[in-house]
Order: C-alpha cells, then structure tokens, then sequence
C-alpha cells in the first residue's frame, strides 16, 4: 500500500516538531515529547475562545491538529484561570511525565507554535490570554503586533 503525499508530509513534519521540543526542552524521547505537546496544547485550546480555537488548529499541521481536537467538548465550558502558577499547575495535573518542570514545557511549547504558525495568529492567541500567561510566550512573539505597528 502505497502513503498518499499528503498524509506522509503531515507524518514527517509531526516528526519534525516533536524533535524539536526533544531539543528544546530536553526531553527523553518521542513517546514524553507526545505527551508533552498534547496537554499544553489541550490546555492552551480549552484557555481560548472557540473561534481563535479553531483559528490556531488551522495552523497546525494535520497530524497535530487532530492531537490538538482530540477529546476537545467546545460547548463544555472549562473554568480559565488567569494566574500563570495556577495554569502551570493544572497542566501538570494531566497525564504529564513527571520528569517534565511543567513551566518549562509550557514554554517550549509555546516557542515551538510561535516558531512555526502565523505570527499575527499567535499574537491573535497571546492578546486572549491574561498577562500572567502572556509571559509564558517567547518575547518577539509577544511583541508581534507593536513591532508592525
């Protein structure tokens, strides 16, 4: 059976980025790696309002997007802190590897969605965000929108 192009292009660049949160956040391998970017990512979504939602799972790549969507209830309403520690928390309180400083793996994350989406997108996603999250996001993405201004 032959790949289709389409869907061996979402595989390798999926590779791509969980090898470069391997690099980045020093992780162990692909399986923490996983697991890292699915609950930041789930908790960065349930953070957002359902249209920006949807607006950064379109920057994903396939394979990504559907990680990012799984499990994902729009209409259940999911209480949004605004205290970064609280929210470094409660990613630490899903399936997250031990091993993994939470804040840490936020930011990495973050640096790997500011590294590779739309930067007006991302500066869409860091403006819903309080600023105690704000500040999880790599500065140059924080500053997007002043920079072009």
């Amino acid at each position: 059976m032959t790949v289709p192009p389409s869907i061996a292009q979402t595989v390798q660049k999926t590779q791509e980025w969980l090898k470069e949160l391997i690099e980045n956040g020093d992780l162990a391998d692909v399986q923490e790696s996983l697991a890292v970017l699915r609950v930041v990512l789930h908790h960065l979504r349930d953070r957002l309002t359902l249209e920006e939602a949807v607006d950064l799972g379109a920057q994903l790549p396939t394979l990504v997007r559907g990680i990012y969507y799984e499990g994902w209830q729009p209409r259940k309403r999911v209480p949004r802190t605004r205290l970064r520690q609280k929210f470094v928390h409660q990613v630490a309180e899903k399936n997250f590897p031990n091993a993994v400083p939470s804040e840490r793996a936020i930011r990495d994350v973050f640096a790997l969605l500011a590294h590779h989406c739309d930067p007006g997108e991302i500066s869409d996603v860091i403006g819903q965000l309080p600023g105690e999250l704000k500040e999880l996001w790599p500065k140059t993405a924080q500053t997007f929108r002043a920079r072009m201004s």
